[in-house]
C-alpha cells in the first residue's frame, strides 16, 4: 500500500504560520532596536544640553527619524529614558509562568526579578547615567517609581494567587506574608541595584543580589504557606527592638506590619527588623 501523500493545504498552512512567526519576531527586534536608538539619542542630548532644554524634535533628528516615528515608540521624552521596561516585564512574567512545580514560589519571584537586573547590567554606562538623571529630574524619578511598581504588582499577584488557593480560614496569614514578601524581593533588588549604580556599575552585582535574596528567603521562605497553630489573639501594638536607623511596628489586631528604615541601612538589618516584628505580632 502506498503511503498517503501529505496534504498540500496542511503543508501550506504550516509554512504560512512559520513565515508569520518569523516576520513577527523580526518586527519585534526592529521595534526594540529603534526604541534603544531613540533612547540613546535622548540620553546623549540630556547629558549635553540638559533634560529640560531637549525637545522631542531634537531627539528624533539625532536618531535620524521623523517626529512621528518617535511618537510611534514613546508617548513622551520621559518615557524614552526607559525603553526596555515593557519587554523586561514580559520576560519576568514568562519566568513565573514557566516555573517548575517543585520550586518554592519565593525562589521563582527572585528569579523573575533578575530579569530586571539583567536589563540594567547589559549597559552599565547607560544605566549609571540614567540613575544620575533620575536623581536630578523629579519627572523621571516618578516615571521610574511607576515602572518599579509594575514589577511589584506582578510578583504580588503571583504569590497571592499561589498561596490563596491553599487554604481559606480565619487567622491565615498567607496573604499578608505573600504581599510583604513580594515587596521585600523588590526592595532587596532595588537596594542592590542602587548600590551598584552608585559604584559606577562596578562589582559582582549578581553575587550581591543572590546574597540579598538569601536574606529575604530566610525571613519569609518558611513562613509563607504555614498554617498557624491557633488564631492570633488581639494584643497591644508592639515596637520591636531594631538596629540603629530602623524601626518596625506590628499590630496583630489589624494584621499590619510597618517597617521604617534609612535608605543607607544594611539590607540584613532591614529584614531582621521585619522578621522581629512578625515574630512579636
Amino acid at each position: 500500500m502506498s503511503k498517503a501523500a501529505k496534504s498540500p493545504r496542511a503543508t501550506s498552512t504550516s509554512a504560512s504560520d512559520t513565515t508569520e512567526s518569523t516576520a513577527g519576531t523580526r518586527a519585534a527586534a526592529q521595534r526594540l532596536k529603534m526604541r534603544r536608538e531613540l533612547a540613546a539619542a535622548a540620553m546623549e542630548l540630556f547629558a549635553t544640553k540638559g533634560y529640560e532644554a531637549t525637545t522631542v524634535d531634537e531627539i528624533a533628528a539625532a536618531a535620524g527619524v521623523a517626529r512621528r516615528t518617535f511618537f510611534r515608540h514613546f508617548r513622551s521624552k520621559e518615557e524614552a529614558i526607559f525603553p526596555d521596561h515593557d519587554d523586561t516585564l514580559v520576560r519576568a512574567e514568562a519566568v513565573l509562568n514557566a516555573a517548575p512545580p517543585h520550586e518554592h514560589p519565593l525562589d521563582t519571584v527572585c528569579r523573575g526579578i533578575k530579569e530586571v537586573m539583567k536589563m540594567y547590567a547589559a549597559s552599565p554606562a547607560v544605566s549609571v547615567e540614567r540613575y544620575r538623571l533620575t536623581r536630578e529630574v523629579p519627572t523621571l524619578r516618578e516615571r521610574e517609581i511607576a515602572s518599579v511598581a509594575r514589577y511589584e504588582r506582578l510578583f504580588t499577584r503571583y504569590l497571592l494567587g499561589h498561596f490563596d488557593e491553599r487554604d481559606h480560614h480565619d487567622g491565615n496569614d498567607d496573604p499578608l506574608l505573600a504581599e510583604v514578601a513580594a515587596s521585600a524581593v523588590v526592595t532587596a533588588h532595588n537596594h542592590v541595584l542602587r548600590r551598584w549604580l552608585r559604584a559606577g556599575g562596578q562589582g559582582d552585582v549578581e553575587a550581591q543580589l543572590d546574597h540579598a535574596f538569601s536574606i529575604v528567603r530566610e525571613t519569609f521562605g518558611s513562613g509563607i504557606g504555614a498554617r498557624p497553630a491557633q488564631a492570633p489573639q488581639p494584643a497591644p501594638q508592639t515596637v520591636s527592638s531594631a538596629p540603629a536607623g530602623t524601626a518596625a511596628l506590628a499590630s496583630t489586631a489589624q494584621d499590619v506590619v510597618i517597617a521604617v528604615a534609612r535608605t543607607d541601612a544594611p539590607l540584613d538589618e532591614v529584614m531582621r527588623t521585619i522578621r522581629q516584628a512578625l515574630t512579636k505580632s
